[in-house]
């Protein structure tokens, strides 16, 4: 079966890579032409050229010149997996099989945008893998194939990337050998049923100290590598925060709570101990690295 692949990211090579081991016969790779867009950006081009898989980049999936080029490679399915822009009709009814799209959720719910760091956010027991028949609407289209992933208490944004690449493989490899031999059974997403998550804004990303211990945590992990990181600032100069560990602060409970949140009530190994709403942190791990003193804020 021919096969092209669409995408941008690490997600986007392992899958590449699976089809490959599959047996797909790779008649084309899309890719962008602006790796800035994405923060987990993966180079498609040194894997397609060992193969000799046909490669191209561009700036628009949907334009003219990538339909004709697609077009010319002839595929019976289109993935894309890993791709930020919608994709349009005339490229969706190209390949006789459609184009596939991926999703780390359980569809219907948490369509949309970064559900990998609205899961850990919003501190998430599970989540979950989907490939669906991709339709105009975003995340919309009949459900070919899906798996639920748990969360622990400890992940992060880059463990659970990892998580979601792992389960892939068996279910992408089951899912290419039944589009192989039309054995697919697609069930219509209960759109109505599930929810759609917004884009992320830098404000998202920034620390509150009003929040509680465990709300700050979640965001901290949620934004891990390969994410931007979480925010908070000093003295002016802006924190990206990798890690924070709860502290059991060792004086009485009253004089905890007298202390405003943001406020650094002390330094351990030249680590800041912060007030939150309900506890303290520690910032394990931030950059870049500055002098702190105790008895200041965080701005």
């Amino acid at each position: 079966m021919k096969v092209l692949v669409i995408g941008a990211v690490d997600f986007s090579l392992h899958c590449l890579e699976t089809l490959g081991k599959a047996g797909a016969d790779i008649v084309g790779v899309v890719t962008t032409s602006d790796p800035s867009r994405y923060s987990d950006y993966a180079d498609l081009e040194s894997l397609s050229d060992y193969h000799g898989w046909c490669f191209k980049r561009v700036t628009d999936i949907n334009s003219k010149e990538t339909l004709h080029w697609i077009q010319q490679r002839r595929p019976d399915v289109v993935f894309c997996v890993g791709w930020s822009q919608l994709i349009k009709r005339p490229l969706l009814d190209l390949a006789p099989k459609g184009v596939i799209g991926a999703h780390p959720s359980l569809l219907p719910y948490n369509r949309g945008r970064h559900p990998l760091i609205w899961a850990l956010a919003l501190g998430l027991k599970k989540t979950g893998l989907t490939f669906f028949q991709m339709d105009e609407g975003a995340d919309s289209g009949d459900i070919l194939a899906q798996v639920e992933i748990l969360i622990d208490a400890k992940d992060d944004a880059q463990s659970l990337y990892d998580k979601v690449t792992s389960f892939a493989s068996p279910l992408l490899t089951d899912l290419y050998h039944q589009l192989e031999s039309d054995q697919v059974q697609a069930k219509p997403q209960a759109v109505q049923e599930g929810n759609h998550w917004r884009k992320r804004s830098k404000k998202d990303g920034q620390i509150d100290w009003r929040m509680s211990t465990q709300a700050i945590d979640h965001l901290v992990r949620a934004l891990h590598h390969p994410y931007p990181g979480a925010t908070t600032s000093y003295g002016g100069t802006e924190l990206i925060v990798w890690q924070v560990e709860s502290v059991d602060w060792p004086y009485i409970e009253s004089e905890v709570a007298y202390h405003e949140p943001g406020k650094i009530v002390a330094l351990q190994n030249g680590q800041p101990i912060v007030k939150a709403y309900d506890g303290m942190l520690k910032l394990k791990q931030a950059e870049p690295a500055l002098d702190f003193t105790p008895e200041t804020y965080m701005d």
